[in-house]
């Protein structure tokens, strides 16, 4: 498949028929927004609005989120042919994204066979709110903080049969490297996470997550696997196959 076909593909998968469980989903004649409770993340996840219309979308949605007191980010890709989004969206005081995510895709069809060997790293499946402790453990140490937000949001999608996929790698029967899979409708499945504590790297770990995940996803009958992946996990899943699609940007408003 050729990259305008599969970016017409994702846009449709992914964005405009996209549903997430925590989240409202309104379609308006300019926008796809998505509305959390207090205090979740909304979002404008896709444009209409053509370049002539823009200021006046932007104007509207900020009439629309604003008095919800919620942090609020616009989603902008390369591909969406609105050069001029990025630039007006930041002289209505969104913040410019620094690191946006390369969206890079693998087509299992044409992956390579050893992706999906199984390696003899501890790989074990986390199915209850009691496991994520395990999750939570590794991001702290890889990002610090306390990422409770862990129980809330992957606690909830556990509870959706077949939605979300959560592992972690063990040594010494110790959490290493966690790693998860949503599978929402169409031919995407979703990679997140890969977040591996420092002493554990280079080890094979992140590996052997992702070629669990790929074969959960191939026998499930996906035929892509997409991450959103920054400047340190780019070369790494570009090693293994993936292709870069897109870039996304995050506009967080920062208005008052």
């Amino acid at each position: 498949m050729n990259r305008k076909n599969l970016l017409v593909r994702y846009d449709k998968d992914l964005r405009l028929r996209m549903m997430y469980p925590e989240a409202r989903k309104e379609i308006t004649k300019d926008v796809v927004r998505f509305v959390r409770n207090a205090p979740g993340m909304n979002f404008v996840g896709f444009t209409f609005a053509n370049e002539p219309e823009l200021e006046r979308v932007i104007d509207q949605q900020l009439e629309y989120f604003v008095p919800m007191n919620q942090p609020f980010t616009w989603k902008v890709y390369d591909h969406d042919l609105l050069p001029s989004l990025g630039e007006k969206l930041i002289a209505h005081e969104f913040a410019g994204d620094d690191e946006p995510a390369d969206v890079m895709v693998l087509d299992l069809k044409n992956a390579s066979p050893y992706l999906f060997e199984s390696g003899k790293a501890d790989i074990r499946r986390i199915t209850t709110l009691d496991g994520l402790k395990d999750i939570i453990h590794v991001l702290d140490k890889v990002y610090g903080g306390h990422n409770t937000w862990v129980n809330d949001r992957l606690g909830m999608h556990l509870k959706i049969p077949g939605y979300l996929s959560v592992y972690a790698a063990y040594v010494d029967n110790q959490p290493a490297s966690i790693a998860w899979t949503y599978f929402p409708h169409g031919h995407f499945a979703t990679l997140f996470a890969g977040s591996t504590i420092a002493e554990y790297r280079k080890q094979g770990l992140y590996t052997s997550l992702l070629s669990t995940r790929l074969k959960e996803i191939r026998e499930r009958g996906y035929q892509f696997a997409v991450v959103e992946a920054g400047p340190m996990s780019k070369p790494i899943v570009e090693k293994h196959g993936f292709k870069h699609l897109t870039t996304v940007y995050d506009y967080e408003w920062k208005g008052n």
